[in-house]
C-alpha cells in the first residue's frame, strides 16, 4: 500500500509539474516549479484519498521526499547517469 501510495504521488506531481496537458493553465507560482515543494502537498492531498493510517503531514513527507529524490534520479529517458 505504501509503495502504490508513493507512486501515485510521484506520477501526480510529475504530470503537475512537467505535463504539457497543464503548460496553458499552470500559474507561474514557486510552489510549481519545485518537486520537493509540490511533492509534499500531492502527498497531503492523497492522504486523504487512501486509507494508509498516517495522519496528512507525515504522508506529505514521505510524498516529498521520494517525489524529490526519484525527479533528481529519473528524466525522460530513465535513469539519469552523469559521466565524468
Amino acid at each position: 500500500m505504501l509503495l502504490a501510495f508513493i507512486l501515485a504521488c510521484y506520477g501526480m506531481t510529475m504530470i503537475i509539474l512537467y505535463g504539457k496537458i497543464f503548460d496553458k493553465i499552470r500559474p507561474d507560482w514557486e510552489l510549481l516549479k519545485c518537486s520537493l515543494c509540490t511533492g509534499f502537498w500531492v502527498g497531503t492531498f492523497n492522504s486523504f484519498m487512501v486509507d494508509i493510517h498516517l495522519n496528512f503531514f507525515v504522508c506529505g513527507c514521505i510524498s516529498a521526499g521520494t517525489t524529490y529524490i526519484l525527479d533528481k534520479i529519473i528524466d525522460d529517458f530513465g535513469i539519469i547517469i552523469k559521466k565524468r
